[in-house]
């Protein structure tokens, strides 16, 4: 009897024990819930902010916003202060919190934000979705760019590595092409614009390419093996 009576005291004491940390469990996690979901107050733009503009330009673009704790963003900026004498390097859109990591160089945009080397140019094209390998190309991104020419009918590669210093904003163009049957089609087509740094023959072949062809980026890397190639057309796509 003394021994039953031991056991059904154990079996009470190991559920009230099991109880106790099922509680404080449920207390931890409650109190983690509440820590994440806390609000903190950060910078966000209350308007788009373009690649290039200074503090000064930008500085009526932003405000003070509660965001969920979880929600913080490494850099996220509470005061103005640390942005003074920077401009934006890449875009930043409305309701976007303010990161130190978008800002930098100075208000010198042609020798801070874009970086051209001293022996090239600058020259920017517009480029659909896919023919910027689907937003796979950042500035530093390193790409052989490619020209399509409709009415010679050939593909041919026109500049074999070329350095990508920034990317610009996407506009979208209405394109209109007759079917097999003569009917028209309107589309609504995305075009970002992209800048490059080439040399001065170069930039004179991209502007021939974007002229009288479609050009097409492809995104190369150090060991990437890049050769010179005939131009593709109908009699060798398949050789």
């Amino acid at each position: 009897m003394n021994r039953r009576k031991i056991l059904l005291l154990l079996a009470a004491m190991i559920a009230a024990l099991g109880t106790l940390l099922v509680w404080l469990y449920v207390q931890s996690a409650d109190d983690r819930a509440k820590e994440d979901f806390e609000a903190v107050e950060v910078l966000v733009a209350t308007q788009d902010i373009a690649q290039g503009e200074s503090y000064d330009e930008a500085a009526s673009k932003f405000k003070l916003s509660e965001v969920p704790k979880d929600s913080l963003l490494s850099g996220a900026q509470t005061t103005l202060t640390g942005l003074e004498g920077l401009v934006a390097l890449q875009p930043i859109y409305a309701d976007e919190q303010i990161i130190s990591a978008k800002w930098g160089g100075s208000v010198d945009i042609t020798s801070s934000v874009l970086a051209i080397p001293e022996d090239k140019v600058a020259a920017s094209v517009n480029l659909t979705d896919p023919a910027r390998v689907a937003g796979f190309v950042n500035p530093g991104s390193e790409v052989a760019i490619l020209v399509s020419v409709e009415e010679g009918q050939y593909t041919r590669t026109l500049l074999s590595r070329v350095t990508v210093l920034g990317v610009g904003s996407t506009s979208t163009i209405s394109t209109t092409k007759k079917t097999d049957s003569g009917e028209s089609t309107t589309a609504e087509i995305p075009q970002t614009l992209m800048t490059v740094a080439v040399s001065q023959k170069e930039a004179e072949k991209l502007l021939w390419g974007a002229s009288f062809g479609e050009l097409s980026f492809a995104l190369v890397t150090e060991d990437s093996k890049l050769t010179k190639t005939q131009a593709v057309n109908e009699p060798n796509l398949f050789q």
